[in-house]
């Protein structure tokens, strides 16, 4: 497997299909992709034989905190998954935007999705600071349409090394389905059941100033403590 950038119309139209692939029918512009291309926000894709198996899609944002990098889209191709493909294009963003002087990364996803959230916090080792019922309002694609697009947001610190944070006994968990997707299918009451307690729980959370810093894969936990207490 190759990392590189994607900087052309081509390039854009293989970003397509690794998106149609993952989500169906959802496609962006080539004209938008090829303009983030040469405003400086790469996207980069991860090759094999030639062909692109997987992508990162980010741009410049500006908070209260200053510039980050908000990174939009992470997909790979199906047959590529658990490869390690994802986290080597996070580790090729990473280094993008330290070399473009920028020390923040951050994205959404939802947090019923054990997986990714073991993910973010486990292997990359962002924290959660803000959540938002319905982010996106309703969706279309295969994965979400039906389902209220709940999303917390992460922050990735770059100039810490990739990796999960110690945690302080005693801090507050909230449980989430093991696979939500399959629940979602055998058992949407459920599922939405689950949904809106993960909800409640994430806005007590951080209202209280805790930050979910870590996800147990053991309880398919996600685990909220003051930041300050973080190792």
């Amino acid at each position: 497997m190759t990392l590189t950038p994607l900087t052309t119309v081509a390039e854009a139209a293989a970003i397509n299909e690794v998106m149609a692939a993952t989500w169906g029918g959802q496609h962006i512009d080539r004209e938008v992709l090829r303009a983030l291309a040469v405003s400086g926000n790469v996207p980069w894709g991860a090759l094999a034989d030639g062909r692109l198996v997987g992508y990162v899609l980010g741009f410049a944002g500006v908070d209260e905190h200053g510039l980050h990098v908000h990174s939009h889209m992470l997909a790979t191709l199906p047959d590529r998954r658990h490869a390690g493909v994802g986290y080597s294009l996070k580790l090729a963003q990473r280094a993008h935007a330290l070399d473009q002087g920028i020390t923040v990364i951050r994205w959404t996803f939802d947090p019923m999705v054990a997986r990714n959230a073991w993910f973010n916090l486990g292997k990359l080792g962002c924290v959660i600071d803000r959540f938002d019922r319905d982010f996106y309002g309703a969706m279309d694609d295969k994965i979400n349409e039906g389902d209220r697009s709940d999303r917390c947001t992460v922050r990735w610190e770059l100039a810490r090394a990739p990796g999960p944070r110690r945690v302080p006994a005693g801090s507050r968990r909230v449980e989430v389905p093991v696979d939500y997707h399959e629940l979602r299918r055998t058992d949407p009451s459920a599922a939405r059941t689950a949904r809106d307690r993960v909800a409640a729980a994430f806005e007590e959370c951080l209202a209280a100033g805790l930050v979910g810093a870590a996800f147990d894969r053991a309880t398919s936990s996600h685990v909220f403590a003051g930041e300050e207490d973080l190792g």
